[in-house]
């Protein structure tokens, strides 16, 4: 019978080469932490380092802190807390020491050259956790929650992130591709040995398998838009034509005077940037250029600026003033908005507009969400947060608890699975050789495994774990 092996259960890989890198931020802090991980660890971590104790670092227990002091042969380096995690209890699954120096730019520094020194190399970005992975303590799409939560912008992103180090994601693959792997063992046991006495599987308990597994991953699939928006953060544009009023609500809904305001058209020529959590969605805030005739070279470049803003927002706030009738900048920006998914008018300086009634704006903006807002009063300010958030949020599952796949590389193997179970549907229903289901159901298995790294290439690898810091 075919066997589906978790890739946490596999020692894939075993390095040779030690490694060592920083893995505390570059600058002045309490402490800076430099790793070494591979065979070589301990002795080469001996070479540089004396327990106050006077016993060698290879006889200390694991898992302990030992105090001592760094030595570049006899000068003195600094002073410092080192702790010995042997395989396979470590990060890496590997001999990790981990040397915890006074913070500092200099000791740190001085440290890790050492290492190098004494025969480690230094990591590659993210080979600490790529070693995790490939020395089987954790999968791929744990090893990617990795790299989520030290990204994460907000506590919701964070904790979504961490469920997916947990292994809730994985589990759900793996349960999947298990399913789905006797349903393929007991097809080719059918076909191998149609003479045999094999309890055979029949086209309704394989099509009940394959349709129970297609609704699995709808239902992941459907929570695929609240992971992006948990892991990525939502890119908002604050658009208009000058003068309406875009940097004052930038400050209003920063509740800060980030951006200057003058009555003056054109103040903002660049984009200025800023970042907001709103109900744990990261908001990545942009303030644009007004858009006009550009009068000069530098207002051009601004103007062109905000244009691309636009074309690349996941969403648009577009700031029209109330005291006057549309323009030709107006519909200028109401032209580039159409093919726009996202966009939120706001209907700015309502304090001042001396006619209330919005039923002209809805007809330019038919199915617009329309926010009238005073930004320098703060009115409707809470109403325009209120209708970015179910602007963005429509239709998406947004409980950080729930399973969440936030990555486009995860969305597109699910898509994948499913047209397979689908293209095996039609199999069935067809019915046509249990050949032909196999081959759907085996391509099924390798598009969920290309999840948890069951089914990968090098390249795959390499674009993961290029996203990763020195050091982790």
């Amino acid at each position: 019978m075919l066997s589906i092996q978790n890739p946490k259960s596999k020692i894939q890989n075993r390095h040779t080469s030690t490694i060592c890198a920083i893995s505390t931020p570059p600058g002045y802090s309490g402490i800076g932490i430099v790793r070494l991980s591979g065979p070589h660890s301990v002795a080469i971590a001996e070479r540089l380092f004396r327990p106050s104790n006077g016993k060698p670092l290879s006889g200390q227990p694991g898992h302990t802190l030992i105090l001592g002091r760094i030595f570049d042969a006899d000068v003195l380096i600094d002073e410092a807390l080192v702790s010995v995690m042997r395989s396979p209890r470590s990060y890496t699954a590997e001999d990790v020491v981990e040397v915890n120096c006074h913070g500092g730019i200099v000791a740190v520094r001085r440290t890790l050259e050492l290492m190098l020194k004494a025969g480690a190399r230094l990591a590659e970005p993210g080979e600490f956790t790529k070693r995790a992975f490939l020395n089987g303590r954790i999968d791929l799409a744990q090893a990617e929650a990795v790299a989520d939560l030290i990204g994460a912008k907000t506590a919701a992103g964070m904790k979504a992130a961490a469920n997916q180090l947990q292994g809730k994601l994985s589990e759900r693959i793996v349960s999947l591709r298990e399913k789905l792997a006797e349903c393929l063992a007991r097809l080719e046991a059918t076909i191998d040995f149609p003479e045999d006495e094999v309890p055979e599987l029949g086209a309704p308990g394989a099509l009940a398998v394959v349709e129970e597994t297609i609704h699995e991953i709808d239902a992941l699939l459907s929570n695929a838009h609240g992971g992006k928006l948990y892991r990525d953060g939502v890119s908002t544009v604050i658009a208009g034509k000058p003068n309406v009023g875009k940097s004052s609500v930038l400050n209003a809904i920063l509740n800060e005077p980030r951006a200057i305001v003058t009555e003056e058209p054109g103040t903002t020529r660049d984009v200025i940037v800023e970042s907001l959590e709103l109900r744990g969605i990261a908001l990545r805030l942009s303030d644009t250029a007004g858009i006009r005739e550009p009068g000069c070279e530098i207002e051009r470049l601004g103007v062109e600026r905000s244009e691309r803003a636009i074309d690349d927002a996941d969403l648009v706030l577009f700031v029209i003033d109330l005291t006057y009738p549309f323009s030709a900048e107006d519909n200028r920006i109401m032209e580039r908005l159409a093919s726009k998914t996202h966009v939120i008018v706001v209907a700015n300086k309502a304090d001042l507009d001396p006619h209330p009634d919005t039923s002209g704006i809805e007809k330019s903006f038919p199915g617009r969400r329309i926010i009238r807002t005073s930004a320098t009063q703060g009115t409707g300010i809470k109403q325009l947060e209120d209708a970015i958030f179910k602007e963005v949020t429509e239709g998406a599952a947004i409980a950080p608890e729930e399973i969440l796949v936030s990555r486009l590389r995860h969305q597109q193997a699910l898509e994948n699975a499913r047209s397979a179970l689908r293209s095996a549907t039609r199999t069935i229903g067809n019915n046509l050789s249990p050949e032909f289901v196999a081959v759907d159901l085996r391509e099924a298995l390798d598009s969920l495994g290309e999840i948890v790294g069951a089914v990968l290439t090098d390249d795959i690898l390499d674009r993961i774990f290029s996203e990763f810091c020195i050091g982790k």
